[in-house]
């Protein structure tokens, strides 16, 4: 699914306008239709509504809504800007007024009644197009609306916030619901807007589909269908050879948990063969906790002193547990000289790059790399912002010919050509110990079976969260743990096998 911006999706709805035989009017009574259906599946008629509608198409929306949820109780507040008002909301108001449905103008803020908790917000004041910070009346209503115990459902984006770049306006609408259209807005998929946009929705209100295909964009969000397309489908002659040998080098003293959740992801995501390089101390817990794995053994007791040889492998990953260390820094080095195979690189082999930034000079081309912010931020420099951490992980990924995965709600994958994806599955259970290990283990696998870095990092990513997603259903974001998401890898594999 493709993310726009503003400009994109001005111009895509006057295209579905000009070339679908589709007055304005009629595309806003559909997009009304949707969020229509959306409101009455979730809430009971007994309830009541209360408007807040601007003076452009988003306003307009907000009164055909008004319009169509006819058992519902209703009362509707319109801002007195006539000078401003859109042709459409023109005639929504028309619409009203015949059927002696009563708009209220808000001519100050004392025009506003007393507000009831039980009853909901429907906030259309402003839409996607804004660009600019709201002040006056507008933003007195917002600072009214969000005092409020209400619940607040934003139409297509919450008012005040930016579609696609920071907003520092004080006054944005906090949304419980944003019942947005075709498309998810850029500013839904940064930590820092969680607040105002709650959980969202994307509504398909049938815009050009052949437009939106030859649209340019470097922001995507991953669906399941894009996932189960690019899944390999395995033959029926196959052996443990065609599915890659993976070499993971993980643990140390107090850590070999994280090798042992890595190596079993990455069991159980398909790869033929895993050997585990371990330092010695951690020979028995693998050997009793993973025996379908082989393993290579460092001769430091404690901690991982040299790499292995690495020619007979077809993936390698590296960090889970390792420490950080002076040592292993050096290995590091020698080891990124002569690696020409695919590469994962998480946890501490991030944190020992992070000490010796010269090593990002030679990290092979595609290698992926898998930071949670405080990773990222040790890589770069200290953000302030998911929206200009975002903007550094494309410079990041473009600079170093990588891979970046950052881990997060909506984990973002920046890749070396400027796309970047974001995933749509996932949950915050998932922010458990042990996560980013089994997320390793996965992608290891994936690139090992032959995937490129790129699908192995969507399929991966995309994958972990449902399994998370799926665990869920049985576990609650408290009690989750992150072997609750290697056990259901199988299940989360199946869901997608249906597809092809």
């Amino acid at each position: 699914m493709k993310i726009l911006n503003k400009e994109q999706i001005r111009n895509t709805d006057k295209f579905t306008i000009q070339n679908e035989a589709i007055l304005s009017i009629d595309l806003m009574e559909r997009a009304a239709e949707k969020c229509s259906k959306w409101i009455r599946k979730h809430f009971s008629s007994d309830i009541k509504l209360i408007f807040f509608c601007g003076v452009g198409n988003n306003g307009g929306d907000g009164l055909a809504i008004a319009r169509q949820l006819k058992e519902f109780k209703k009362e509707i507040y319109i801002f007195p800007d006539k000078i401003s008002y859109s042709d459409d909301l023109k005639k929504n108001i028309e619409k009203l007024e015949e059927i002696n449905i009563p708009i209220n103008i808000i001519r100050n803020i004392k025009s506003l009644k007393e507000f009831n908790n039980k009853d909901i917000i429907i906030d259309a004041i402003f839409g996607s197009g804004l660009s600019r910070e709201i002040s006056g009346i507008y933003a007195e209503v917002i600072d009214e609306i969000n005092k409020s115990q209400c619940k607040i459902i934003s139409i297509d984006i919450p008012s005040g916030l930016f579609c696609d770049s920071p907003s520092d306006s004080k006054h944005i609408v906090k949304a419980d619901y944003t019942l947005t259209f075709q498309f998810p807005k850029m500013s839904f998929l940064f930590s820092e807007n969680e607040q105002f946009v709650g959980k969202w929705k994307v509504l398909d209100i049938g815009l050009h589909k052949e437009y939106i295909n030859n649209l340019k964009t470097s922001n995507y969000y991953i669906s399941k269908d894009e996932i189960s397309s690019k899944i390999i489908k395995r033959k029926r002659f196959s052996h443990k050879g065609a599915f890659g040998h993976a070499l993971l080098i993980a643990g140390s003293y107090g850590k070999m948990g994280a090798a042992v959740l890595a190596s079993k992801a990455c069991l159980k995501s398909g790869t033929g063969i895993l050997t585990s390089h371990i330092p010695t101390i951690g020979y028995d817990i693998m050997q009793i906790s993973i025996p379908e794995a082989m393993l290579s053994v460092s001769t430091s007791l404690n901690e991982i002193s040299s790499f292995p040889e690495i020619e007979n492998y077809s993936a390698i990953g590296i960090g889970p547990g390792i420490g950080v260390s002076k040592e292993i820094q050096h290995e590091l080095r020698k080891f990124l000289k002569i690696c020409k195979i695919p590469l994962v690189l998480d946890a501490d082999a991030l944190n020992n790059l992070s000490e010796r930034k010269s090593l990002l000079e030679l990290l092979p081309e595609n290698t992926v790399l898998t930071p949670h912010p405080r990773e990222f931020d040790r890589l770069t420099k200290k953000h302030e912002t998911g929206f200009e951490r975002y903007l550094s992980q494309i410079e990041f990924s473009k600079k170093f010919n990588v891979i970046t995965i950052l881990k997060g709600a909506n984990t973002s994958i920046a890749c070396p050509d400027g796309n970047c994806y974001f995933n749509s599955t996932g949950n915050p259970g998932m922010a458990t110990a042990g996560s980013g290990d089994v997320l390793t283990g996965i992608i290891l696998s994936l690139l090992s079976q032959g995937y490129s870095a790129v699908n192995a990092a969507k399929i991966g990513v995309y994958i972990h969260g449902l399994a998370g997603d799926i665990a869920c259903q049985t576990e609650s974001v408290e009690s989750l743990i992150a072997s609750d998401i290697i056990n259901n890898l199988g299940k989360a594999f199946n869901s997608l096998k249906m597809r092809i």
